[in-house]
């Protein structure tokens, strides 16, 4: 009996001091991209650049109102492809695939981007949110030290991040994706953070194995009219 006893009070013990572990790491995460107070000021985003995929160079435009819309704007070989969701769909139409009209996003595909309408980032008050967080150890991203965490939100959909034991700023993630009804796990490594104009930290280099994206300009607390995210 004693030993039961003494099995569930460690037990209690290594879940309070992994929970308050978690917190530490998500408050200095915060922190390194510009505090909780000022993400709570975060409603828009507009980030502008260029994708190098296969060879391909495009330019992108991603923007993003809060808890309302994404889109993905993309200009290749002077066709306009996009892919935009909101509360409610999503769709994708990418003329350079041969597409002749817009399609909507599988179920699987959509229950998996719609968690990316959140601008002010998955950490940003995730006991509020519904969002669990579970820390699984260090692991070395690019040489470096990260603590790695598995986020499962809300609707089930789950994630892995990676945060820089020094900086504190995610420099890895690895999700799941539905590409042409296939489900395929996407490792996407993020760098060369940099501080915009408004006072945000956001990494301007984003990479997986579709290729390269590099922002060269990022806009936050702008005006984006809803009806971009309608298809």
């Amino acid at each position: 009996m004693f030993k039961t006893i003494l099995i569930a009070v460690m037990a209690f013990a290594t879940v309070g001091v992994s929970a308050q572990t978690v917190d530490e790491i998500v408050s200095k995460n915060l922190e390194s991209m510009g505090g909780k107070d000022k993400l709570a000021a975060l409603k828009s985003i507009i980030m502008s650049g260029n994708m190098t995929a296969s060879g391909t160079d495009m330019a992108i435009i991603i923007s993003k109102l809060h808890n309302v819309g994404m889109r993905m704007d993309l200009d290749i070989m002077g066709t306009a492809n996009y892919q935009l969701f909101n509360n409610k769909s999503g769709w994708v139409f990418f003329p350079v695939m041969g597409m002749t009209e817009p399609k909507e996003m599988e179920a699987a595909q959509y229950k998996g981007s719609v968690n990316q309408l959140d601008a002010q980032g998955a950490l940003y008050n995730y006991k509020e949110k519904g969002t669990t967080i579970e820390l699984l150890g260090n692991e070395k991203v690019d040489g470096a030290d990260a603590y790695k965490l598995k986020i499962t939100y809300k609707n089930g959909h789950s994630a892995t991040l990676f945060i820089d034991t020094k900086t504190h700023r995610h420099v890895k993630s690895i999700s799941k994706s539905v590409a042409n009804g296939q489900e395929v796990e996407v490792e996407t490594t993020f760098g060369d953070f940099k501080q915009n104009a408004e006072g945000y930290w956001f990494p301007y280099s984003m990479t997986n194995a579709q290729g390269t994206i590099s922002f060269d300009k990022i806009e936050t607390n702008v005006d984006i009219k809803e009806s971009i995210f309608v298809n």
